[in-house]
């Protein structure tokens, strides 16, 4: 019972933190495309 009980948790924290790394690489991604775009439509705006 508790090796088993380890192994589940060592899973359960291993895809936490893939999760989240994840998460912060997509946010920071999608937050530099957006910011890209905005500026791109600004500037085409000014001319």
């Amino acid at each position: 019972m508790d090796e088993t009980l380890r192994i589940i948790l060592i899973i359960i924290i291993s895809v936490s933190i893939f999760g989240l790394l994840v998460f912060v690489f997509v946010k920071n991604y999608i937050k530099s495309r957006l910011d890209y775009y905005l500026k791109e439509k600004n500037k085409n705006k000014k001319l």
